[in-house]
């Protein structure tokens, strides 16, 4: 028997901790949804074999990573995209095949020794969709090859990548997109926790949700505000 904490703020990985904990009753797996219960006392006290991160969004303090084994699932096939926001950084640039890396935690951005990597498919579905298929992955595929195991990670390889984190200002839909790229600006930031894709057009602003590409056509819900 083993004990694993896993550290997250999102809804679909809740759910999904509980049905790690199903699956794996004879493992001890705690849940950790608050940045201030995350501290070097609680885990002296937990004593887990690993900490896992998916989708956190604090930094892990280094007297937590520098005395436990720690693991954090970013969304690019890294060393390309290390850095904040990889869903939308991705799919601006029109890349909808990626991988979600399993690394260690260390001082610098995503740039820790990788454990594995699994593949996935961005080019459909709204944010939250998106982050739901990624919580499948991880709880399903990736956080069991580390139970009652212990796999070896390897040193990142290859051209390196930054993605800079994206703010709510760049939430703002540019001009001269295609279809597509309209459809795609929209429903990366369709989800929980995201500032959603906007338009100003005089002293009104207009949000766009629920985008659906139907031939040449953006279908979208919108919503109108006086700026």
């Amino acid at each position: 028997m083993g004990k694993y904490v896993i550290a997250t703020t999102k809804s679909w990985n809740i759910d999904n901790v509980q049905k790690l904990k199903s699956k794996y009753q004879d493992e001890e797996i705690f849940l950790i949804t608050e940045k201030e219960d995350l501290t070097k006392c609680y885990l002296e006290e937990t004593k887990p074999k690993y900490v896992f991160f998916p989708h956190w969004s604090w930094i892990i303090p280094p007297e937590i990573y520098e005395n436990y084994r720690c693991v954090v699932f970013h969304m690019t096939d890294l060393p390309y995209g290390r850095g904040g926001s990889p869903l939308q950084n991705l799919i601006v640039r029109g890349i909808y095949q990626t991988k979600v890396s399993a690394i260690a935690v260390e001082e610098g951005m995503d740039t820790g020794a990788i454990y594995f990597k699994e593949p996935m498919d961005i080019s459909s579905g709204n944010a939250d969709d998106i982050l739901t298929r990624v919580s499948d992955i991880v709880f399903g595929k990736m956080i069991p090859r580390f139970i009652g195991k212990e796999p070896v990670p390897v040193k990142q390889e290859g051209e390196i990548v930054a993605f800079k984190r994206r703010t709510p200002d760049d939430s703002e839909i540019p001009d001269g997109l295609s279809q597509r790229q309209l459809y795609d600006y929209i429903r990366m930031l369709d989800g929980e926790g995201y500032p959603t894709a906007y338009k100003d057009v005089g002293d009104l602003r207009i949000y766009f949700r629920n985008a659906q590409l139907v031939g040449d056509t953006v279908r979208t819900e919108t919503s109108i505000i006086k700026r």
